[in-house]
């Protein structure tokens, strides 16, 4: 039988001042290029976040390199297997913020939650006083949340500061934050410390290295990832599905952006509406002059050059 490749997808984030930002950026990319890594890294003055894929060798050697810069000491790196590189081209882009929040006066460097190892989280979680709150948008915290979780209705992560609104009555209380990796937590945990609330806490390394650490106990449906993978399942101790599809409502795991690329709106359908819909999240998007050819993803990458 034949042996399929495998191929390591690392994500990750750091905030470290990087006041050479502009620079770092185009001798980053030629290193990645150099490499020949495939991935998306965002670089602002604040920091670095990324999510890279490559060979084993490959990531190996761009995580020893990274380290053995004075900057990112402490950094870690979230490790899975893929049997594709789920990038077709590298990204490395300046921002303001390495990831949008709208928080830029908000230095995580500065302060920021208490952290928590996964077990450390499971633990809290027992506890009558504690309120988990999820920072991630709506359109991930369909497809998976932990139980009991208070989650917002919300598009982008720049929502967040008006969202606070709604954890007023709980200031009181112990809050636990957490997203994907980590890197949402730590301004939101930070915002949240200034707004006033005395107990902030997050979880380390977020939802990935819960399930690491934990093996996802407890964590509802599956994990949306930004890259071709989209979802990828957390839970292997009592795992489940929550989200359902959107036009027959069947449970089941599976997001993609509409065909419509004037529409492009994240939801969740099963395979064969999909196959029914051509892709579209409604008939009328079905006959837009803007309709991409359903690939039998819903994931469309933009062409590597």
């Amino acid at each position: 039988m034949e042996k399929k490749s495998v191929y390591w997808v690392a994500a990750y984030y750091f905030y470290t001042p990087i006041f050479d930002a502009e620079d770092y950026v185009g001798h980053h990319l030629a290193y990645c290029k150099k490499l020949g890594i495939f991935g998306r890294i965002y670089i602002a003055r604040e920091g670095i976040n990324g999510t890279i894929s490559g060979t084993p060798q490959q990531i190996s050697v761009y995580i020893d390199d990274l380290k053995s810069d004075p900057r990112f000491e402490g950094i870690s790196f979230k490790v899975d297997e893929f049997d594709h590189i789920p990038f077709n081209r590298m990204h490395v882009r300046l921002k303001n913020e390495i990831v949008h929040s709208g928080l830029k006066n908000v230095n995580p460097i500065r302060m920021t939650g208490k952290h928590l190892h996964g077990k450390e989280f499971q633990e809290m979680q027992k506890q009558e006083d504690v309120i988990v709150v999820d920072v991630r948008s709506n359109y991930e915290t369909r497809m998976g949340k932990f139980k009991n979780a208070i989650t917002f209705d919300m598009e982008t992560f720049r929502e967040f500061p008006e969202k606070v609104k709604e954890l007023e009555a709980y200031k009181d209380k112990k809050i636990v934050t957490y997203c994907t990796g980590g890197i949402k937590c730590e301004k939101a945990s930070a915002y949240l410390l200034e707004q006033g609330f005395k107990d902030v806490y997050q979880l380390h390394d977020g939802i990935i290295g819960y399930a690491k650490e934990t093996g996802g106990k407890d964590f509802d449906g599956v994990l949306y990832v930004f890259d071709g993978r989209v979802t990828v399942p957390i839970n292997e101790v009592n795992p489940s599905v929550i989200s359902t599809c959107k036009n027959c409502g069947v449970k089941v795991a599976r997001s993609l952006n509409c065909a419509n690329v004037d529409c492009n709106e994240q939801f969740t359908m099963c395979e064969k509406c999909s196959d029914d819909m051509e892709g579209c999240c409604t008939t009328e998007c079905m006959q837009s002059p803007g309709k991409r050819e359903y690939n039998g993803t819903g994931f469309y990458a933009k062409p590597s050059i």
